[in-house]
């Protein structure tokens, strides 16, 4: 199976549930929660990187080299490149909302782990 950009897009829209205003900021290429970039990739390439902390890029790239590689580093987190077509889907959408919840704001965070309490 291979991933898409425009499925990790739909898979951040859907983190808050029905509150998708959590994401506030979108753009062709980019993934943004205000203007803090989590994901980055483009719709025509079989590649995106996702935000990781260096233990996570580490522990990535040692279980699945030929999936993930190491990107430029920025800030006090690092990048890790996927390779859509060869990448797990649970595995990657986990990374995904880890780079989320990590940039977020933790006010959007706790509200939306409330949300997801929440019975429907």
């Amino acid at each position: 199976m291979t991933l898409t950009y425009a499925e990790i897009r739909s898979w951040v829209l859907a983190l808050p549930g029905t509150r998708e205003v959590f994401v506030e900021r979108w753009n062709e290429h980019t993934l943004r929660y205000g203007e803090k970039i989590f994901v980055m990739g483009d719709p025509d390439s079989p590649f995106v990187s996702v935000k990781a902390s260096p233990e996570e890029q580490a522990e990535l790239i040692a279980g699945a080299p030929s999936v993930y590689a190491k990107s430029a580093y920025v800030g006090r987190f690092g990048w890790v490149r996927v390779d859509l077509g060869h990448a797990d889907p649970p595995e990657l959408r986990r990374v995904v909302e880890d780079a989320w919840r990590r940039t977020a704001p933790k006010r959007v965070v706790q509200a939306y782990d409330s949300a997801q309490r929440q019975p429907d």
